[in-house]
């Protein structure tokens, strides 16, 4: 089984010429809008009825070709969503060929790969697809041999007659199958899970082979004839603007092409204002950049700074919220009339997602079309904001979506997009934009920082009565910035009858973005460390008492749009982690030593035991994990699925480290020696698994196993040590990971 990039023009060209080869083939409404303004993030829907022409061919020799839709940024899907189409297909892996499709919505339905949707939202729509596909081959042998279709079956890309030992392959009958038409979606019958004959098996990732012999696989690897470099500066100080600089200097600069100033947009989101440098080679782009001289107007976020937000975050936590996210009952009279009240504030800090490959895109603009090679997570969105920088039509712009080296959250937003596309419109040629990490670091949207002043009430019995939580975060000073704000329910949110979760919000110019599990990395960390603090003062298990809490009568919230939480899935993870951690919690653990445990119900429901060993001088080692995951009814490809968890929980040591700092309006930390990630020594030498299969639709993985981990390991530490983390990094606590 191989994997080939290829645009769809050629795909469909190339199945097309195969001899007796067959085509097995969603959009919104132009949006009205306004260069400054941040553009309305569309959705495309799936459409009624895909003809199954979009994802599949299948060549007379028997191969079949399948369109892999969503971006590939290192979660797999690329692999995982061809899977669901050729079980249903009822092919052999071994013969499949998976070639990536370029953005075309209004064929593929939604392209887009971000909060882990891309398992959920696809694994009904393409598994019918495939079984569409199936029903026309078992139609074209119907027809040819005369017979019943009710007397067909398929196997390993045959259709069989089992009354007369008959059998065509779907080579053979491909060109038959091409004059048919494709039933409807919602009407195709769909495999019995027990006869799934690859959903549930590990298949090796359809690109890893060229990953290991170092084959171009990346954005960055991508080329085209006459292609040129850029790099661009932008001001260290966010949303700073660049007035003038030595262009003439830098132009005469050797392999220089030019050098000029673009404006920028009004909004954090969109093109910053800077200095391109084009040259015909990136060392020479970059290193006449290091000679750049420019006047910056810095503008009023050169104020803002780490010492500035922790003192304005004191002065709101004296003031009334602003935003009331959730209130039920009255949680004042409660705590009044508590046995036990505790008071903790906690906080973490901006974080910058850090992934490995260095920012890249390639633009080429000619006689008003733009044509770009792009590594996004929502390529749709970017050529969206294209379509308005530029002042072209979307349907002027070719989108090539492009294998990602990793991007957590920060290829959501297309920035740099719009930075190559400008500049390639400008210079009239192909344009390789290149950001070097310091860019990344310095220009990233970051994960927001937060701080939380937190107030809970206990009976006399121990049992959780009240909660209340002030939030700050950070936006325009009145409403929450991108991803800043805090998804309901959270916290007990819905399991007290006396709960309050309210906001205020402060105003800054750093760019904020999501970051993998996007509300629920930083605050998992909150409640759950605030909720460990309970059931210690409650001299309660932290088990038994979270166990309690979510066996407790629900509260529906007056909001509609208030999901509400299914314990069930959150009680049965949470007594599944206890038994494979064998939690006992009259257990003496060796001094220095202890277990921590971090829940999340969101994606399905994850529960995590951490168990650590912290020495005198307050290093941690993290001995083991235990994870246990509500993963719905099917893992698609359980290595896959494996690898994801177990690179989630050392990413999720890594944000315990992490932390951009901000002095004058711009980030400290540049490159990851001020940055450090866990390396391969400090990660857990065992990180055991499972996977608690339930009566749901699969869920995405790429986001719920990370939030409980950071939890499950700071309470272990308090476990270990009688010290409570609630600043990140630990750093800040005294203690690093060994």
């Amino acid at each position: 089984m191989t994997m080939e990039a290829v645009s769809r023009r050629s795909f469909l060209r190339v199945s097309a010429l195969t001899g007796g080869g067959v085509l097995l083939a969603l959009c919104a409404d132009p949006l009205d809008r306004l260069l400054g303004q941040e553009p309305p993030r569309r959705r495309a829907p799936f459409p009624p009825n895909m003809p199954p022409s979009a994802f599949i061919s299948v060549a007379a020799d028997g191969t079949v070709t399948i369109m892999a839709k969503n971006p590939e940024v290192g979660q797999g899907i690329r692999t995982s969503l061809p899977m669901l189409i050729a079980d249903e297909l009822d092919v052999e892996w071994k013969r499949v060929k998976v070639v990536q499709a370029d953005l075309d919505e209004a064929r593929y339905g939604p392209q887009r790969a971000g909060g882990s949707t891309s398992t959920p939202t696809n694994w009904d729509p393409l598994r019918r697809v495939g079984a569409a596909g199936r029903a026309l081959f078992i139609a074209a042998a119907a027809q040819t041999w005369s017979v019943p279709e009710s007397e067909l079956t398929t196997a390993a890309g045959q259709v069989l007659h089992p009354p007369t030992n008959r059998t065509a392959t779907y080579g053979a009958l491909a060109a038959k199958a091409a004059t048919l038409t494709a039933p409807e979606l919602s009407k195709v019958k769909l495999k019995d899970p027990k006869d799934y004959t690859i959903i549930g098996k590990s298949v090796r990732g359809v690109d890893h082979s060229a990953v290991l012999t170092g084959r171009p696989t990346y954005s960055i690897d991508v080329s085209v004839p006459g292609m040129l470099y850029a790099v661009y500066e932008k001001c260290p100080v966010f949303a700073g603007k660049a007035v003038s600089a030595n262009l003439d200097e830098i132009k005469a600069l050797p392999g220089v092409r030019h050098a000029f100033i673009l404006e920028g947009t009004k909004v954090l989101g969109g093109l910053h204002s800077g200095v391109a440098i084009v040259a015909d080679q990136f060392w020479q782009a970059n290193t006449a950049r290091k000679k750049l001289k420019v006047t910056w107007d810095e503008g009023a976020t050169a104020q803002e700074s780490n010492s500035w937000y922790e003192q304005r975050a004191g002065e709101l936590f004296k003031q009334p919220p602003t935003l009331t996210l959730r209130r039920d009952g009255d949680p004042d009279k409660a705590l009044q009339s508590a046995a036990k009240v505790l008071e903790s504030r906690y906080s973490f800090p901006f974080i910058s997602h850090a992934q490995l490959e260095p920012t890249n895109c390639l633009a080429h603009f000619k006689d008003g079309q733009l044509e770009l090679w792009t590594p996004s997570q929502d390529p749709g969105q970017g050529r969206l904001q294209i379509s308005a920088l530029l002042g072209i039509p979307e349907s002027a712009i070719q989108v090539h979506l492009i294998k990602a080296g990793g991007c957590f959250g920060r290829r959501l937003d297309n920035d740099y997009a719009l930075e190559a596309a400008l500049i390639a419109k400008t210079v009239g040629q192909p344009v390789k934009l290149m950001w070097t990490r310091e860019d990344d670091m310095g220009h990233d949207h970051y994960r927001a920082a937060n701080f939380h002043s937190l107030k809970a009430g206990l009976d006399a019995d121990g049992r959780l009565i009240a909660w209340k939580n002030h939030l700050v975060s950070f936006g325009d000073g009145r409403d929450f910035g991108r991803a800043a704000g805090v998804p309901m329910p959270q916290g007990p949110g819905g399991f007290l009858r006396d709960f309050d979760m309210s906001a205020s919000v402060v105003a800054s110019s750093v760019p904020l973005g999501s970051l993998r599990a996007p509300g629920n990395n930083g605050l998992t960390f909150v409640y759950q460390s605030f909720m460990d603090e309970l059931a210690h003062a409650a001299g309660k298990d932290p088990v038994a008492f979270q166990l309690e809490l979510l066996q407790s009568a629900r509260v529906k919230s007056s909001n509609p749009s208030d999901p509400e939480v299914d314990a069930g899935r959150t009680i049965a993870v949470l007594k599944m982690v206890a038994e494979k951690a064998a939690w006992n919690p009259r257990q003496k653990f060796p001094a220095g030593t202890g277990r921590g445990l971090g829940v999340l119900d969101n994606h399905g429901a994850v529960a995590t035991v951490a168990d650590v060993r912290v020495d005198a001088g307050n290093k941690v080692r993290v001995n083991k994990i235990w994870t246990v995951i509500d993963i719905g009814s099917e893992v698609v490809n359980p290595s896959a699925a494996l690898n994801m968890v177990e690179g989630g929980v050392v990413e999720a040591m890594s944000q315990m480290l992490w932390e951009i700092s901000i002095a004058n309006g711009r980030a400290v930390q540049s490159n990851f020696n001020q940055y450090p990630t866990i390396r391969m020594a400090q990660a857990p030498p065992q990180i055991e698994v499972h996977f608690l299969k339930t009566n749901y639709p699969p869920t995405g993985l790429g986001e719920p196993m990370l939030p409980p981990v950071l939890p499950a390991i700071a309470n272990a530490i308090f476990a270990a040590t009688g010290t409570r983390i609630r600043s990140l990094p630990i750093s800040k606590s005294g203690f690093q990971f060994v």
